[in-house]
Formats: C-alpha cells, structure tokens, sequence
C-alpha cells in the first residue's frame, strides 16, 4: 500500500504520517528530509530541490514497495505534476495509493503551529508564517480523505485508520 500525504506546512502531516507508519511498519519517507540531505550533500540552496526531491522520494519509495513493504510519503505535493508521479508509482508497482490530504480549518491555530515550528532536521529551516501563505498549493481534483487537524488528534488518526481498512476492504 502507497499512503500519501499532502497539505501546507504546519496542518499536522508530519505527526499524522509518522504515526500511521509506525502502526503499520511501513517505510516512512519525508521529502523535507530528502531535501536536507540534499542541500548537507552539496545541492546549492540558491536552487530550490523541487521535483528533485519527489523524484529521489518516488525511487526510495518503489524500492520499498517491490520489496513487499508499505509505503507512507509526508509531503506537500503542492501541485500536479508531484501528484502525477505517486499515481503513476501505484500504477507500475500494483499498490493501491490512498490519498490524505491534511488541513487545518482553524486559520489561528494554523499559524500559531507555524510561527511556534521548531526544526528538528538538520539544514532545514522552517517556513515562515507568510511563507506558508504565499505557496503555491493546487486544489486537489483526485479521490482523497481531507483531514482537519483543527480536530483532536485522535480522531484525525482514528478517521485515517478507518478510511484506510474500508479503502482496502476490510
């Protein structure tokens, strides 16, 4: 199975993706660590990694999938054409890819979980409350569960777990 996350920084897709990795063993790939690793490598800052990423991402993640193990991806996915290659990696590998789209409808809370960030990678810097505001962030227009984080996490994670047992027919 190929779980992918999508939102704006700061909606809750970390925690939500990390967690649900671990309940399921799965390969946890995050594209702000790749993009890390790639600017301590050498990768100059002055170019931004963007599809790079998604593409280094989208390699780690078929490896793991054709290896029998589950796959959770936390990204942005901001526009179409990150969003394209998860489909297409399904379509190559035989995973079914569930789509999670995480939001957070409370606009203070939002901002309070940006402005409040604290970076835990090394050579990542936060986004910056306006930063997050000026993304550029498609609408999605595929089948995918939206999650509101202005909700207890609990129940975010109970509504992923359930979306994902009845998605997969049990």
């Amino acid at each position: 199975m190929l779980v992918v996350f999508g939102g704006l920084a700061g909606t809750g897709k970390t925690t939500l993706a990390q967690r649900i990795a671990a309940g399921r063993a799965a390969a946890y790939i995050r594209i702000d660590a790749i993009e890390a690793a790639m600017w301590r490598a050498g990768v100059s800052r002055s170019e931004p990694t963007g599809l790079a990423a998604y593409v280094v991402a989208d390699a780690i993640a078929e490896g793991s999938l054709r290896a029998g193990t589950p796959v959770v991806v936390d990204a942005v996915n901001p526009v179409e054409a990150a969003r394209r290659g998860w489909r297409e990696l399904s379509t190559r590998t035989g995973a079914p890819l569930y789509v999670i789209e995480v939001v957070c409808s409370d606009r203070a809370e939002h901002r309070r979980r940006v402005e409040q960030r604290q970076g835990d990678l090394e050579g990542l810097s936060v986004p910056t409350w306006a930063d997050v505001v000026a993304r550029e962030y498609e609408p999605w227009h595929e089948p995918r569960l939206v999650v509101d984080t202005a909700e207890p996490l609990t129940e975010c994670l109970q509504q992923i777990e359930n979306h994902l047992l009845s998605a997969a027919g049990l």
